[in-house]
């Protein structure tokens, strides 16, 4: 089996971190991705995709990206399914990043791109109870 998705978008917010109570990083964003298509007026449909990221790629991406920022994620799709307070059950998606590349340069004039990928630690093993939100 196989569950592997590559998007490619500007984040429309800032990346939010937080830590588990294990002290585990973990990174919250949404990426803004157009679709290839325009429909019948010639205007572009545009899919805002959740975002998140455990770990040393979490604590990097709260460090280096910000709203706006051009970037390639790298992932699996995870679909939650939850009951509401009113007793409908609901679905949710979100892609579990396991690589992000920055695609273009902070608006600050820092050119720098390349960040190590051993140095951030990309490894997205968890325990969903970790999980403070």
């Amino acid at each position: 089996m196989l569950n592997t998705i590559t998007l490619i978008g500007r984040l429309t917010r800032d990346p939010e971190l937080r830590y588990t109570q294990n002290g585990v990083a973990v990174t919250q964003f949404t990426l803004a991705v157009d679709r290839p298509f325009t429909d019948q007026n010639g205007n572009k449909k545009t899919d805002f995709i959740d975002i998140i990221t455990w770990r040393g790629l979490a604590e990097t991406c709260a460090e280096h990206l910000n709203k706006g920022r051009l970037v390639a994620v790298v992932g699996r799709l995870e679909i939650e399914t939850y009951e509401t307070q009113d007793g409908q059950r609901r679905r949710s998606a979100r892609v579990v990043a396991e690589q992000v590349r920055f695609l273009d340069s902070k608006k600050n004039g820092d050119n720098n791109n390349d960040i190590d990928p051993a140095s951030i630690g990309s490894e997205v093993s968890f325990d969903p109870d970790e999980i403070p939100f």
